[in-house]
């Protein structure tokens, strides 16, 4: 899997997205590893620092489109937009957002599958900073220990808001559970519309993404026919 991804980076890094252009490549989804692409200084500067920027930034980009900055109805926008952005919708980048999850024993010696269906979450695609807006189902089965339930809801959630493709984000909750939760055994699954879609490019509001993530027992046939089962339910 690593070295996957690093040959594909690779690729894109010499040969200009494995031979073509970002225009060639259009709406595709480049999905280039596990981790949400990031800077090595990210972090240099505070986050009411970048709020200072983007607000300046985003002023520009409405003046470039010739929005009248003196309105009262726009002039509070840019810092509107850069307060949005780094503390809601683009949260999940700071780890420091991450939510604390506490592991408790099992004791009611629960080993069925605990699903969590319909969490609902709001992401932006990373490719033209527009909604994702979609549903996420957890299952696991439990290794001796267990977390609090609305902690699967913050997980999501915190892995939501950051500019997303929807497969990373799938395999990102996976991965992050397994951890947190000691176990092989977990199944994610996404249900999402993409905005960039919908409302722009082929313009079609009536499909939608889906997305799975299977591990541990959850690869046998009868338990993902039991999964859906419940979801289905």
């Amino acid at each position: 899997m690593k070295h996957q991804e690093t040959m594909l980076n690779t690729l894109i890094k010499e040969n200009g997205l494995n031979g073509f252009s970002h225009d060639e490549i259009g709406d595709d989804h480049i999905y280039t590893g596990l981790e949400t692409p990031m800077k090595e200084n990210a972090f240099a500067i505070s986050d009411e620092q970048k709020k200072e920027k983007i607000e300046g930034l985003f002023a520009q980009i409405m003046d470039v489109m010739g929005l009248d900055l003196t309105d009262d109805s726009l002039r509070g926008t840019p810092k509107r937009v850069a307060k949005m952005y780094i503390d809601e919708i683009f949260s999940g980048l700071n780890p420091a957002n991450k939510p604390k999850v506490a592991l408790f024993d099992n004791k009611y010696q629960y080993n069925q599958m605990l699903v969590e269906k319909n969490i609902t979450f709001y992401s932006n695609c990373e490719h033209h900073f527009v909604p994702i807006i979609g549903k996420a189902h957890i299952a696991y089965i439990s290794s001796g220990k267990v977390i609090g339930l609305s902690k699967l809801n913050r997980i999501v959630q915190y892995y939501a808001k950051r500019p997303q493709v929807q497969e990373r984000l799938t395999n990102q909750i996976a991965m992050d559970l397994k951890a947190i939760l000691q176990t092989e055994d977990v199944a994610v699954i996404i249900d999402a519309k993409h905005l960039c879609v919908s409302s722009r490019g082929i313009k079609d509001d009536t499909s939608a993404t889906v997305t799975s993530y299977y591990s541990g027992v959850f690869l046998k046939s009868s338990k993902i026919a039991e999964l859906q089962n419940y979801l289905n339910e």
